[in-house]
C-alpha cells in the first residue's frame, strides 16, 4: 500500500479508538483511552434513570471506561424487605457497562444509611446476621461481574478522634467491617474489596484511623484489596493528598479515586488537574471514578463536574485530559509475587470467637511451623446442637475446612487466616490443623 493511504489508515483506526495523531505523538482524546494508556480507568457514577438519555448515554459511551452505580446495588435497593432481594436497576447498570466494555464498581454493600427500614430497626445478632447475608447474597448474584465492591462505606466518624462512626451496625461489634469483608470474599473471590470514605483527601485524624484499620487487616489476612478516598472538594485541594494516598499504597492496597466532584470556580480546573497527576503519580493508584457525568446530574449545586449541563464539555475537562496524557507511574499488575514456599507439613490453628445470645463469628488463624505450607485443612470441634452457617477464605464440609487456592501457600513461621459464621455456642476446643 502506498505511503499516503498508510498513513491515512493509522489516523483512522486511531480515530477510531479515541487516539489523535499529532506529528509523531500519539495523544487520546477521550478520558477513558487517556486512562487506559497508563493502565487505569476513568470513570463515571451513573444511574438507571438516566440512561433513556441520548446525551448522557453518548458521554458516557465515549469517554468513560468504568461505571459506578449511584444508588442501585445498595442495601434498599436491592433487599427492600428482609430475604426478597430485587437486582432490575443494578443489572441495568452491568448491562450498561458490559455493553459499552467498561470496569464496574459495585457500590455499595454496608452503609449505615439508605438501609431498607426492616434492617433500621433491627440490632445486635439479627442485625449482623441479616447484614453478613446481605452481603453474601448480593456479592454472589454478581460474581465474577464486578471489578471492585465498595464493601463497607463512610464506617469512620468526622473530626479528630479517628474513631468509628457510631451506628446500628457498629453496635454489633467492632468486627463488622472485618467480618462483611470476609463474606465479600468468599461470595466473589475475584472482585477487588474496598473500604471506601469521604474527607480523606489528606493525612488527617480520619484517614490515618482508616489507615491503621488497614494495616491491621493486612497483617491478619483479612482480605482488604482497595481505598477509595471519594474526594468530594471544594475550592481548595489537601497538600498531603499525594502522600496520602502514597500511604496506603505502602500499605499492599490498591487506591481508587472513587466520587471525585469539585466546586465551580476559578480553581476548579487546577483541582482536577491535581487529583489527576496524584493518582498517576502512585503506580497503585488504579483509577478514578467522577460522582455523575453532566452538571445537572450532580448530586450538588455548585457545577462541580466536568460536562456542563447541556453535556459540553468544561475547562476541568480539559486539564484532565491533558494530565492523564502527560502520563505517569504504569501499575504493576502484580506488586508483591508470592515466593514459591518449600512444600512442608507442620501447623497449628487458634480461634477467636465473637460470641452474641444465639450466634457467634470466629477467626481462625493458621500458623505454619518450621517448614512452609502448600495447602491445610482445620478441623473444628463444635458444642452439641451447633451449625455452621457461613465461611470465608476457606472451603468447609461439615466442620473441617480447607484453604482456597489464593491462601494454601503459608511460609515457614508465616499465617493466614479464614473464620466462619454459626448458631449456638462458639467452640472452644483447640482446632486440628494438617498442611502438606
Amino acid at each position: 500500500m502506498p505511503r499516503k493511504f498508510l498513513a491515512a489508515a493509522a489516523a483512522l483506526a486511531a480515530a477510531t479508538a479515541g487516539i489523535a495523531v499529532a506529528g509523531n505523538a500519539w495523544a487520546a482524546t477521550t478520558l477513558g483511552a487517556s486512562a487506559a494508556q497508563t493502565g487505569r480507568y476513568y470513570g463515571a457514577a451513573i444511574a438507571a434513570g438516566r440512561l433513556g438519555d441520548s446525551t448522557y448515554t453518548r458521554i458516557l459511551s465515549t469517554e468513560f471506561n468504568a461505571v459506578t452505580p449511584e444508588n442501585e446495588m445498595k442495601w434498599d435497593a436491592t433487599e427492600p424487605q428482609q430475604g426478597r432481594f430485587t437486582y432490575t436497576n443494578g443489572d441495568r447498570i452491568l448491562a450498561q457497562g458490559q455493553a459499552i466494555g467498561a470496569k464496574v464498581r459495585g457500590h455499595a454493600l454496608l452503609w449505615h444509611a439508605q438501609q431498607p427500614g426492616w434492617a433500621q430497626g433491627m440490632s445486635g445478632s439479627a442485625l449482623r446476621n441479616a447484614a453478613i447475608n446481605h452481603v453474601t447474597q448480593v456479592a454472589t448474584h454478581y460474581r465474577g461481574k464486578i471489578y471492585a465492591w465498595d464493601v463497607v462505606n463512610e464506617a469512620f466518624a468526622d473530626g479528630g478522634s479517628g474513631g468509628r462512626r457510631d451506628s446500628n451496625l457498629q453496635r454489633t461489634g467492632n468486627d463488622w467491617i472485618e467480618a462483611a469483608f470476609r463474606a465479600a470474599r468468599a461470595a466473589d473471590p475475584n472482585a477487588k474489596l474496598c473500604y471506601n470514605d469521604y474527607n480523606t483527601d489528606g493525612i488527617n485524624a480520619k484517614s490515618t484511623g482508616i489507615y491503621n484499620m488497614v494495616r491491621d487487616f493486612k497483617s491478619r489476612g483479612v482480605p482488604i484489596d482497595c481505598v477509595g478516598l471519594q474526594s468530594h472538594l471544594g475550592t481548595t485541594i489537601d497538600s498531603t493528598y499525594q502522600q496520602n494516598i502514597q500511604r496506603f499504597a505502602d500499605l499492599g492496597v490498591d487506591v481508587q479515586i472513587t466520587e471525585l466532584d469539585v466546586q465551580q470556580g476559578g480553581n476548579q480546573a487546577n483541582i482536577f488537574a491535581t487529583v489527576t497527576r496524584a493518582c498517576l503519580a502512585v503506580s497503585r493508584c488504579t483509577g478514578i471514578t467522577v460522582w455523575g457525568i453532566r452538571d445537572s446530574d450532580s448530586w450538588r449545586s455548585d457545577n462541580p463536574l466536568l460536562f456542563d449541563g447541556n453535556g459540553n464539555k468544561k475547562a476541568a475537562y480539559t486539564s484532565v485530559l491533558n494530565a492523564l496524557n502527560a502520563g505517569g507511574a504504569t501499575p504493576d499488575p502484580d506488586p508483591e509475587p508470592e515466593p514459591e514456599p518449600e512444600p512442608g507439613a507442620g501447623c497449628t490453628a487458634t480461634l477467636t470467637p465473637n460470641a452474641w445470645t444465639g450466634g457467634y463469628t470466629t477467626s481462625v488463624r493458621v500458623n505454619a511451623g518450621g517448614s512452609a505450607l502448600t495447602g491445610w485443612t482445620v478441623s473444628v470441634s463444635l458444642p452439641s446442637g451447633g451449625t455452621i452457617t457461613n465461611a470465608w477464605n476457606a472451603t468447609v464440609s461439615g466442620s473441617t475446612f480447607t484453604n482456597v487456592g489464593y491462601n494454601g501457600r503459608v511460609p515457614a513461621g508465616g499465617t493466614t487466616e479464614f473464620g466462619f459464621q454459626g448458631t449456638g455456642a462458639p467452640p472452644t476446643a483447640t482446632p486440628v490443623c494438617q498442611g502438606s
